[in-house]
């Protein structure tokens, strides 16, 4: 379980970082191939190795985290309001209403 989720985020890590390393190179080598070719060629890399990453950590696990990080971002972006929205939920709950 531990090894597929470093490797999801392995993923994360040699994803997007590594295309514009490539553009960069591509770029300073003056050799757009370089870009072209292994841009696409390291995000598929990328995105198997987090397929693989899933596979490995099992979906009961991955969910968990998927739902934890979303619980985390949300009250970053939200603040104080994700509570009220929380609070108007279990109001809703406990007293059957639906809106």
């Amino acid at each position: 379980m531990v090894i597929g989720i470093l490797m999801i985020f392995l993923s994360y890590v040699i994803g997007l970082p590594a295309v514009v390393f490539m553009a960069a190179v591509s770029m300073w080598a003056k050799k757009p191939l370089i870009g072209i070719i292994g841009g696409p060629l390291i995000y598929g890399i990328s995105t198997v190795v987090f397929i693989v990453g899933i596979k490995m950590a099992g979906a009961k696990h991955i969910k968990a985290l998927f739902a934890w990080i979303t619980r985390v971002l949300l009250e970053k972006i939200l603040g104080d309001e994700i509570n009220k929205i929380g609070d108007m939920k279990q109001e809703t709950a406990e007293t059957g209403e639906s809106k």
